[in-house]
This record gives structure tokens, C-alpha cells and sequence, in this order.
């Protein structure tokens, strides 16, 4: 992979000097797990499973105090579909963080480490389009992405009924 190509590993965010960016690692899992289903139990987003975290541990990055750099505050991870799409997917933030922009912190590392891949589109799937409308995704019909309705949506409970939309963002 050339230097162009290669991800940041860790990366300061300019809106919050307290906060910072960097890719998860095994040590991260449970606090992961532990917001993410915080929300999921909610019904705010779906469920991960540890052994999911730990099978697609290398998509997520999570963003810590700039301080300590271990303490997980929140999380997400790209996962790229094929060479020109990815999306962005559990996108968490700790209960208690909310507010402080460390979810769009988070979503501005994610969409750096697409444009760093060359990735021309990023979507997600979200109860939350308000959010990431401000980032300049827009809704479109869940069949407009057949690789994620296909590859994934078909295995999920929610399958006929899914109540997720689907946004996309052209980068």
C-alpha cells in the first residue's frame, strides 16, 4: 500500500483538543460492546455481538481522552464494501459523552480514512438522519445499495421490516 493509501492511525481532531482519534485494538472490545448495546437495547441501533467486534475489529476506530489515549469514549468503524464504497457503521458514543461532538469527531476521522482509501461513496444505515445530514449525507431507497441489503441486511431479524434509512454521502 503506498504512503498515500495508508489510514491515519491516530489523528487529533481539530474541533476538541481533549479528544482523540485512533484505530481499536483488542483491549477496546468490551467497552465497545458495552456502548454499543447500551444503545442497541434502546432499539436506537442493532446489536454487535463481541465475536462481530472482534471479527471486524480492524474497520473501527474509537476516540479516547487525548490525555490517558485508553479511555473509550466512543467508536465506529468504515467498512469498505468494494473499491469505491464503504459505509460507516456503529457509530456509538458513550452514554455519558454525549453533546461534545465526539460522535462527529468520530465521523469526520471515518470519512478522512475513506478519502485516504480513494473511496468515492460512503453510506450508512441509522435512526439518526438528522445527524448525519449535517455531514452531507442524503436518503435513498435501501435497493440503491445491493451489496449491503444483500451481503448483510438479507442475514439480519429485521430484514422485512426494516426500519433503518439508508443515507449516502459522495465524497
Amino acid at each position: 500500500m503506498s504512503e498515500k493509501m495508508q489510514p491515519l492511525q491516530q489523528a487529533r481532531p481539530s474541533s476538541d483538543p481533549e479528544a482523540l482519534v485512533r484505530k481499536a485494538c483488542l483491549a477496546d472490545v468490551a467497552e465497545m460492546y458495552r456502548i454499543i448495546n447500551y444503545y442497541a437495547d434502546m432499539q436506537r441501533m442493532l446489536p454487535k455481538t463481541e465475536l462481530q467486534l472482534y471479527e471486524n475489529l480492524r474497520d473501527y476506530s474509537i476516540v479516547t481522552d487525548a490525555v490517558t489515549a485508553d479511555l473509550v469514549l466512543g467508536c465506529g468503524a468504515l467498512h469498505i464494501y468494494w473499491e469505491n464504497l464503504a459505509e460507516i457503521r456503529a457509530l456509538a458514543v458513550d452514554p455519558e459523552m454525549t453533546r461534545k461532538r465526539l460522535g462527529s469527531v468520530l465521523v469526520e476521522s471515518l470519512l478522512s480514512e475513506a478519502r485516504g482509501w480513494g473511496i468515492k461513496r460512503v453510506f450508512c444505515f441509522t435512526y439518526e438522519p438528522k445527524f448525519f445530514g449535517r455531514f452531507g449525507f442524503t436518503r435513498v431507497e435501501h435497493r440503491e445499495l445491493p451489496l449491503k441489503v444483500y451481503n448483510e441486511c438479507f442475514h439480519c431479524p429485521k430484514f422485512n421490516s426494516c426500519d433503518e434509512i439508508a443515507m449516502v454521502l459522495d465524497l
